[in-house]
């Protein structure tokens, strides 16, 4: 719908989407900008050591890799979405068990995930205009947020794209009461849902958005000059009904067939209902506490991001008041309730600030449109051209610093309690170790409460035991601790040489190596329980 003054309501300048040309124009623009952020995020893949929560995906793409199947486990783990992508693209590759695995080979999933959010950006260029679309794809390519976690095997990267199909289907099946359109949205509600349990926060966000943007709007189907004739309706003549019907029915199908893993475990669903509880209580906290503006800080150090957006804010709302259309205040509504929600709860990850990128992206890009608009004389609007040039080139260049440079140094602030790069070294010296006591497959006895990402570090040793600090470890050639080892497992390595080495910051592990003649004692091999 277009205004008074013959434009399109915000982020629409100057798009006519209904020609074939721009139509063209529009794909060769977003393919360009969906490559340039592959690009970006390719380079260096493995080179950052793996995270904990990096290194418990990667073991249960293992263990699908082993013919094991998943099972949901709501005790700091997540559903399946993310090895529906993972596990077919690393057999592609020729990967054939967790010890074969690289950090690229994990890695690539998200950034291929990464990298097509452009192109869904693309897809909303009918919803939220061309211009906030483009620009809101240049953040999603550039900026350091967004590369840095999706270079990153945990779900995050996969859950943002799914919410933004979600936003994009629901969006047209509500406009045009596509069956294709009710299915796509039912899918991405699902796939939110296989990802992260915290999909139901912007489920009730998009419900107040949608009701709240509803208020006030003007009648879409405009009244005919004979009072006897039906007014125009939509394009199609299928009642609402009938797709929302839909989308539920595929959401139910497709969440079963995910968390059930094609149909190999049904008591997922009273892990489920466990896992309400469960969450309930780790949103407390547990150590992972952040004030209120934790989020707000991650987002935004210089304010400019939050400047301009602030802009598309104002003219979302304008748009809403002149019954221009409804979208870009339902974007505000959604963006302010996710974080809300996300600021009170006390746990906080920096990941989790990914998911207040989306709406943020696209506000920027409305007050981009809006200023663009505003702007009639082409110096101006060389102004606004670079100003955003120089935006990109300064987000541009803390991607480099903190996403390439300085990946897992301890004043990163996307680095949460990251594995330190020391670590990388533990295995080299377990191998040298091995050779010096003529070691060809050594046992090793892992004593830790929290042995992660250690499973990770020693995929090449196939005779590796964990076991908690209060259980009696199995004879080994080899054990790994952490500093605080007493007890009887204190005495036993009185005579043991340690090494220490750190796992992440204030965490130090040792490998304990012993005397010659004790090192090829024969002893049966510990089970692996990571």
């Amino acid at each position: 719908m277009k205004n008074e003054e013959g434009r399109n309501s915000v982020g629409e300048v100057g798009v006519q989407t209904g020609s074939p040309a721009s139509f063209v124009h529009r794909w060769l623009i977003f393919f360009a900008i969906a490559l340039l952020a592959l690009a970006i995020r390719l380079p260096q893949l493995g080179g950052r050591p793996m995270h904990t929560d990096e290194s418990v995906n990667a073991f249960l793409t293992g263990k699908l890799l082993a013919g094991e199947g998943f099972y949901y486990d709501p005790q700091d783990r997540h559903g399946p979405g993310l090895f529906v992508l993972a596990e077919p693209l690393v057999k592609l590759l020729g990967t054939k068990s967790f010890s074969e695995l690289t950090e690229t080979q994990l890695r690539l999933t998200p950034v291929i995930v990464g990298s097509a959010t452009i192109l869904l950006l693309g897809a909303g260029v009918e919803l939220f205009g061309f211009t906030a679309c483009i620009v809101a794809a240049l953040l999603f390519a550039c900026a350091p947020l967004p590369v840095y976690y999706s270079r990153y095997f945990i779900q995050e990267t996969l859950f943002v794209a799914a919410t933004l199909g979600l936003i994009l289907a629901g969006g047209r099946m509500l406009k045009t009461h596509s069956v294709p359109a009710a299915a796509l949205t039912g899918g991405c509600a699902a796939l939110m849902l296989a990802c992260k349990e915290t999909a139901v926060i912007h489920f009730f966000a998009l419900g107040v958005a949608l009701l709240a943007g509803r208020i006030g709007a003007p009648d879409a189907r405009p009244a005919t000059a004979d009072a006897g004739q039906k007014p125009a309706g939509p394009k199609t003549d299928i009642p609402i009904r009938k797709p929302i019907f839909i989308a539920a029915g595929v959401f139910i199908f497709t969440t079963a067939l995910l968390f059930t893993w094609f149909g190999r475990n049904w008591q997922v669903f009273a892990e489920l209902c466990r896992a309400i509880p469960r969450f309930a209580a780790r949103a407390a906290g547990e150590g992972h506490q952040k004030p209120f503006g934790y989020y707000f800080h991650l987002l935004d150090p210089l304010l400019i991001l939050s400047l301009v957006a602030a802009a598309g804010v104002y003219a979302a709302i304008c748009d809403a008041f002149s019954h221009i259309r409804k979208p870009g205040l339902q974007l505000v509504i959604y963006g302010v309730v996710v974080a809300l929600i996300y600021s009170a709860i006390p746990y906080k990850t920096p990941w989790l600030a990914l998911n207040l990128w989306l709406p943020l992206a696209l506000l920027c890009g409305f007050g981009v449109a809006a200023l663009w608009d505003l702007i009639k004389n082409p110096t101006g609007r060389w102004g606004v051209a670079i100003a955003g040039g120089a935006l990109l080139a300064t987000l541009s260049a803390q991607t480099k610093e903190l996403v390439f440079d300085k990946p897992a140094d301890e004043k990163n602030p996307y680095a949460y309690a990251h594995t330190s790069e020391d670590l990388l070294n533990l295995p080299l010296r377990l191998g040298e170790l091995a050779r010096q006591h003529n070691l060809s497959n050594p046992r090793i006895a892992v004593v830790a409460a929290d042995a992660w990402p250690l499973p990770w570090y020693l995929r090449s040793f196939s005779q590796v035991g964990y076991w908690q600090p209060d259980q009696v470890a199995g004879e080994a050639n080899f054990f790994i601790t952490t500093t605080d080892v007493s007890g009887k497992l204190a005495e036993r390595l009185k005579d043991y040489r340690p090494d220490f080495f750190g796992a992440r910051p204030n965490v130090l592990l040792v490998l304990w190596s012993p005397p010659r003649t004790n090192a090829t004692a024969e002893t049966p091999p510990p089970k692996p329980q990571p």
